[in-house]
C-alpha cells in the first residue's frame, strides 16, 4: 500500500476507484465498503484509493467537541494495509479545505488529482463547504466528469447495524466483547513502555508502563483486562490495569500491562497490545499485601480464559 499525506502528492498514472471518509476504527461497516472498493478495483483495472482526512474534521471544526479516536493514525494505517488497499491519501484537514465548494473539491481533487473513475460513498456522504452537497450533487457532477457514483443505500447500512459511535460506547463501559464484535477484531492500545515507580516489581507483579503519546486515543474503561501482545515474533499473554491505582492514593491515570512468564527489558519501545476481556473493575484494597492476594486471583483466572 502507497501512503500519500496529500492529495496533492499522489502521482498514479491509473485512474482510480475512490471512497472517502474518517474510517475510524476500520469497523465491519467500513470493511464492507472496502470490500466493495477492492474489488471494483479489480473488476475494472483501477486504482484503489481510500481518501481520509486527519485531524479528524469535527475536531477541527467544533472546538467543543472533544472526539476520542477508536485508532491513532499509525493504527488506522495498519488495519487498511491489511485489507489491501492500493494507495491511502491522508489529506490534512484545516479550515481552508473546509471552505473549498463541492466543485472545486471534484474537479481539482478527484478529478484532476485522483483521476477518479468511479466512486463507492455512503447514501448520507455530505461535501464541500458547509456539507452542501449530497450524493445526489456527485451524480450529476459525476456525468460532466466522466465518472461513476456507487450509493451504498441506507438499508445495506443498517443491516450491519454498527457504528464509530457505538463502538466508543462500548469501550467507554469496557465492554471489550461488543467493541470485539462490532470491530471485527480486537482493539488494540498502542504506547511506547515507560519506568514507572516500580512498585509492581517489588510485590513480584513487575509491570510495563504505557505512554500513549496520542492524547486523542480512546481508553477503555477503568479496570482489570486480559490482553496478549506480540514482542519479538512472540507472543505473551498478560493482565493490565487501567486506572489511577486507589490502593496507593495516585492522582494520575496510568496504563501497566503484567506480561505471563516474561522478564526482558522492553523500556523504550513501542509495543501494541490487544485487548481480550475485562477481569474486573478497579477498587482499592486495604493493604498492598490485599492487593498483591487480588493479582493472584486475577492471574489465575486469566490462566483459566487463556486455557479455554
Amino acid at each position: 500500500m502507497k501512503i500519500y499525506r496529500s492529495i496533492e502528492d499522489y502521482d498514479e498514472d491509473k485512474r482510480s476507484v475512490v471512497t472517502i471518509g474518517t474510517f475510524d476504527g476500520i469497523h465491519l461497516g467500513h470493511q464492507e465498503i472496502l470490500s466493495r472498493l477492492i474489488k471494483s478495483s479489480k473488476n475494472k483495472d483501477l486504482n484503489s484509493v481510500v481518501l481520509t482526512f486527519f485531524p479528524h474534521p469535527r475536531i477541527i471544526l467544533n472546538k467543543y467537541n472533544e472526539v476520542k479516536m477508536i485508532d491513532t493514525l499509525d493504527e488506522k494505517i495498519i488495519h487498511l494495509n491489511e485489507i489491501g488497499i492500493d494507495s491511502l491519501i491522508i489529506h490534512p484537514f484545516d479550515r481552508n479545505f473546509s471552505l473549498l465548494s463541492a466543485n472545486q473539491f471534484i474537479k481539482d481533487f478527484l478529478v484532476d488529482k485522483l483521476k477518479i473513475k468511479h466512486i463507492i460513498i455512503g447514501y448520507d456522504h455530505r461535501f464541500g463547504k458547509g456539507r452542501e452537497a449530497s450524493v445526489t450533487d456527485l451524480k450529476n457532477y459525476a456525468n460532466d466528469y466522466d465518472f461513476t457514483v456507487e450509493e451504498i443505500k441506507a438499508q445495506e447500512i443498517e443491516k450491519i447495524t454498527v457504528s464509530s459511535t457505538k463502538i466508543r460506547n462500548s469501550i467507554n463501559q469496557g465492554d471489550i466483547k461488543t467493541t470485539e464484535k462490532y470491530l471485527g477484531r480486537y482493539f488494540n492500545l498502542t504506547g511506547k513502555v515507560v519506568k514507572g515507580d516500580g512498585l509492581g516489581k517489588k510485590i513480584n507483579y513487575p509491570t510495563a508502563n504505557i505512554f500513549i503519546e496520542e492524547t486523542y486515543k480512546i481508553i477503555p474503561k477503568d479496570g482489570v483486562y486480559l490482553v496478549e501482545t506480540i514482542i519479538k515474533d512472540k507472543l505473551f499473554n498478560g493482565m493490565m490495569n487501567i486506572g489511577h491505582r486507589p490502593t496507593i492514593g495516585t492522582k494520575n491515570k496510568s496504563i501497566e500491562v503484567h506480561l505471563f512468564n516474561f522478564n526482558e527489558d522492553i523500556y523504550g519501545q513501542v509495543i501494541s497490545i490487544k485487548m481480550i476481556s475485562k477481569i474486573r473493575d478497579e477498587k482499592k484494597f486495604s493493604s498492598i499485601q490485599a492487593l498483591k492476594e487480588q493479582l493472584v486471583k486475577d492471574e489465575n483466572y486469566c490462566l483459566k480464559l487463556i486455557n479455554k
